[in-house]
């Protein structure tokens, strides 16, 4: 097979970032001008061009069946750049170098006045990193193999400190390294879903500006969480539990618990596209420590082991809901609807809540939250709003605040 002609690589660099500011993700012209002069193919030397210039995410490096690095989405890279609102002459540290495409892209916009420096825990990717900058013309980019959670006080203090990888909490170095009018971007878990959000420091305490919905691997190292993903069959990753919280759970019997007979409960409400994930996902997660989602890949997708509540294309089947030693109640289109991926946009379709085992009290409770959520006015992760203190700092609470302490943080979430 031969290899594509250079206008043909420029031809499809070009269509998908076209692609990606029709979408609406691509908002400004300094990163719309990182994107068309920064080719993705570059940081992706082993992969085909037509692989490469699609708008999907693709891993780079895995442990044990487990995916640790990859070169994200390019849609969710462009959603992240807007909401870091870069500047020419701007400092950036970016925590997880991946390829190295997006420190490439960062130091575009913050130019030959900014610095950009990226670090990773693995030697590997930080060598492969530092090549690709160098073949792209992005040289300049400080790569360094260190531990993320300690930042990099080296060329602190830093206008911009963007993560790349999910943490469940703020270490105390993103803190001291950010000028106290930086900005502070980060994949945060919400006891199981993610959501870059964009901190500003406000005196005491760093306050959300913006919160979109993502998906990115763990930050590894002495700042780690605790691991929240069980897999349920001996074939990695196709089927999992991801919990809310980390707690021990009897994988065969959760696994037994699908086997067994089960109940549906009608929901009086509707739902449209995706709303069902986004919508009452962050709001379950927030106000249920017994959250959990559910995901199927491969054979027990096929099999239908899960009941399916969105259909991720080419990857798999997913629900969310709620999790006890002895019950589990999801959420579930009806069998015979179609995909929340193919209807149309406008259109309405209904739930259920599919119980397993002595699960009556723990769907009459799913079902409660659900109701909530629609009475609250159904908000997602947009309308969502966080506050996070210092772990042992007082703050004012209103009734509504959801407060979710960490080791370092105080969190506090409230929908507006």
């Amino acid at each position: 097979m031969q290899s594509p002609k250079a206008s043909d690589i420029t031809a499809m660099h070009q269509e998908l970032v076209d692609q990606v500011k029709n979408n609406g993700h691509i908002r400004s012209a300094r990163v719309e001008a990182a994107f068309r002069a920064v080719p993705r193919h570059l940081f992706l030397p082993n992969l085909a061009p037509a692989e490469v210039y699609r708008d999907q995410a693709i891993a780079i490096q895995s442990i044990n069946g487990q995916v640790v690095s990859s070169s994200s989405q390019p849609t969710i890279m462009a959603i992240m750049l807007e909401q870091l609102q870069l500047q020419p002459g701007h400092r950036v540290l970016e925590i997880g170098s991946g390829t190295g495409y997006n420190a490439a892209l960062m130091a575009h916009i913050v130019g030959t006045t900014g610095e950009v420096v990226t670090i990773d825990i693995d030697e590997d990717i930080v060598e492969a990193a530092r090549k690709h900058l160098a073949t792209a013309g992005f040289g300049h980019v400080h790569v360094i193999c260190a531990d993320g959670g300690l930042g990099y006080p080296d060329a602190a203090p830093y206008d911009r400190i963007i993560l790349t990888v999910n943490a469940a909490d703020i270490t105390p170095a993103w803190h001291t390294q950010l000028k106290p009018r930086g900005r502070l971007l980060l994949p945060l878990v919400l006891r199981g879903p993610q959501a870059s959000i964009a901190f500003l420091p406000v005196k005491d305490h760093l306050e959300s500006l913006s919160v979109r919905a993502c998906g990115f691997v763990g930050l590894r190292g002495a700042f780690a969480e605790a691991d929240t993903l069980v897999q349920l069959s001996p074939e990695i990753n196709q089927l999992t539990l991801r919990l809310g919280e980390a707690r021990p759970v009897d994988a065969q019997a959760i696994y037994a618990l699908l086997q067994s007979p089960t109940q549906d409960i009608p929901l009086p409400i509707t739902f449209q596209a995706q709303e069902p994930f986004f919508g009452p996902g962050f709001w379950l997660a927030l106000h249920e420590p017994q959250f959990c989602l559910l995901s199927a890949s491969g054979p027990p997708a096929e099999q239908g082991i899960i009941p399916s509540l969105i259909q991720f294309p080419g990857k798999n089947t997913t629900t969310i809901g709620l999790l006890t030693e002895n019950a589990l109640s999801v959420l579930m289109r009806h069998p015979i609807s179609p995909s929340a991926d193919t209807i149309p946009a406008g259109e309405s379709y209904n739930l259920y809540i599919r119980s397993f085992g002595s699960a009556d009290l723990l769907a009459q409770q799913l079902k409660k939250q659900i109701m909530a959520w629609n009475a609250a006015g159904r908000p997602a992760e947009q309308q969502l709003h966080v506050k996070a203190y210092p772990q042992d700092a007082a703050c004012n609470l209103k009734d509504s605040d959801i407060v979710i302490t960490k080791r370092w943080t105080k969190f506090v979430y409230s929908w507006q």
